[in-house]
């Protein structure tokens, strides 16, 4: 969008924010000195908006300017760690809701996605939509063998609405990434890479089918957590087909309890599925606030949810998982120096961190909330407290690690409706336990080691060679930027880790296949030395494995 172009959008965003009192955000910049002399002109004050809260008025201001602006304040509402929790607690109640489009253009966006006529698809159309939302909206429908169906149509034009929205958005991001004061820790143009991002992945519903079907596949046996089938023939990138589901919102309490079910061992059940879903899976549902978890009302002896839009979905690497994870088990067991040693180790801190000053930083934070009863301990808090602590260490913290700050928001929240009482760290504490168990155990490293020997002995004729040319760049570097701390370091880690595995591999293969010729030649000695050589070839491959991951 060029400059001249955005001038009236950019007009009407000041003028929403000045009629809402939001003068802060229109002011907090030099740039904007000429607005004050057309603020008579541009703002009429919304009534009662000096009554409200500074949230309030930005969660209005940013519902009246669109749904766009509305997923950047989604957006923001899970940057805890740039905007202060009264503002992040109004924004996570933005509504993505909007008039709906005509039933009769969601037919017409279907035969067209689909390629064939409406009938031959369904039994039945509902053209009166389910939900509408700011990127798609839904309809009932009726497969041709009866079975019940919801269909996700995108609304027309929303890819054209979309860019042209974002090129604001970024528009407004380089305005504040220049003139605000605090620019660097708001990072606008992070978080507008963010949403743009989220849009992107929400524009494309075969990416989200793919999600709904991988979940479903994770949670297979339904006892926990129940995930609609897709219907890949009735799916495209601009429609998706799913089984119709019904339930209770998962804060409709008056419900849950008209239904019978026990809401204490439902809400232990939502953190369960919450840390199987982050550790034992690696792809958890992002977006789980309780109009998307909903609870089966059939199910009162064993209760479960049902989760529904699979639109934002979190994974993390698997450096950041396992570190993850570790630093839970430490703050479980208030294990300080462990957690400041894990953040260096991690990468997500300098190795030039005074590991004394951080352990003195988390106990700061952790001790005021172990003086009061388990039970009324939030993990949720806790952690976004100690990623606020760890910023002023240089913490470089992921987008990853900031959607599952979110989510386990969001769940904690879900939980505490259902079960004021519930103790977080009771429930999670064994199931992360016995997760990290499973994960890390010897069954499943040998499993790992067999399927990696392939490609080990594959690149294993390559070592050598690639050892060499590493160590002749990292030399190249060293003599050309001796300022380059970081590339070096990166080369210096590559050739540690080659060499670990070359030497681990020489003598892995060395032990086996003298434990095999001893067998063959000398089976008279017995099978104990063979054996033992045989065990020690294979933990030489596991040690070089397991360096080379570090």
């Amino acid at each position: 969008m060029t400059p001249l172009r955005a001038v009236p959008r950019l007009l009407r965003v000041a003028s929403v924010l000045l009629a809402w009192r939001l003068d802060a955000l229109v002011e907090g910049a030099s740039l904007y000195w000429p607005l004050k002399l057309l603020r008579p002109l541009l703002a009429r004050p919304r009534p009662g908006a000096a009554e409200l809260s500074r949230g309030a008025r930005l969660r209005l201001a940013l519902t009246e300017l669109g749904p766009i602006f509305v997923k950047a304040g989604q957006v923001l509402s899970t940057r805890r760690d740039l905007v202060p929790a009264d503002i992040a607690d109004e924004l996570s109640l933005l509504q993505d809701q909007v008039p709906p489009f005509p039933g009769s253009q969601a037919r017409a966006i279907v035969e067209r996605e689909l390629k064939a006529p409406i009938d031959r698809l369904y039994a039945r159309f509902d053209e009166q939509p389910l939900a509408s939302a700011s990127i798609a909206q839904v309809h009932a429908a009726t497969m041709l063998d009866g079975s019940e169906v919801v269909v996700k149509v995108l609304r027309p034009g929303i890819d054209r609405q979309i860019a042209r929205d974002v090129s604001l958005l970024h528009s407004l991001g380089e305005l504040a990434q220049r003139w605000h004061p605090n620019a660097d820790k708001i990072r606008p143009l992070e978080v507008v890479a963010e949403v743009e991002k989220m849009l992107e992945n929400e524009l494309d519903l075969q990416r989200e089918g793919a999600s709904a079907s991988l979940l479903k596949r994770n949670f297979a046996s339904g006892v926990d957590l129940y995930v609609p089938a897709v219907y890949w023939d009735l799916t495209s990138q601009g429609v998706l087909t799913l089984e119709r589901v019904r339930g209770l919102s998962s804060d409709d309490i008056a419900a849950i309890d008209a239904a019978g079910i026990d809401r204490k061992a439902l809400a232990a059940k939502g953190v369960r599925v919450f840390y199987e879903q982050v550790f034992r899976d690696n792809f958890f549902h992002a977006d789980a606030h309780p109009g998307n978890i909903w609870v089966d009302p059939l199910r009162r002896e064993e209760p479960r949810f049902i989760a529904l839009d699979f639109g934002i979905m979190g994974s993390l690497p698997e450096a950041d998982q396992y570190w993850l994870a570790q630093n839970f088990i430490a703050l479980f067991e208030r294990d300080y120096a462990r957690i400041a040693q894990l953040h260096v180790d991690a990468g997500w801190m300098p190795s030039t961190v005074r590991l004394d000053e951080l352990t003195a930083a988390v106990r700061t934070v952790c001790e005021p909330y172990f003086t009061r009863p388990l039970s009324q301990i939030s993990l949720a808090e806790l952690v976004v407290k100690l990623f606020q602590t760890a910023r002023r260490f240089e913490l470089t913290l992921q987008p990853q690690l900031i959607l599952l700050q979110k989510t386990l928001l969001n769940i904690e929240g879900v939980g505490r409706m259902l079960d004021p009482d519930i103790d977080i760290w009771a429930v999670a504490h064994p199931v992360l336990k016995r997760i990290l168990r499973e994960r890390y155990s010897p069954r499943r490293t040998l499993r790992e080691l067999r399927k990696r020997l392939p490609e080990w002995f594959h690149i294993a004729p390559q070592l050598p060679e690639l050892a060499h040319e590493a160590l002749q760049r990292a030399a190249r570097g060293e003599r050309r930027m001796l300022a380059d701390v970081g590339t070096l370091e990166h080369e210096a880690k590559l050739v540690r880790r080659l060499l670990h595995m070359l030497g681990s591999g020489l003598l892995g293969a060395s032990l086996l296949i003298s434990a095999s010729l001893l067998w063959a030649l000398a089976p008279q000695h017995g099978i104990w030395l063979p054996l033992c050589l045989g065990a020690a070839g294979l933990l030489a491959f596991v040690h070089g494995w397991l360096r080379s991951r570090r």
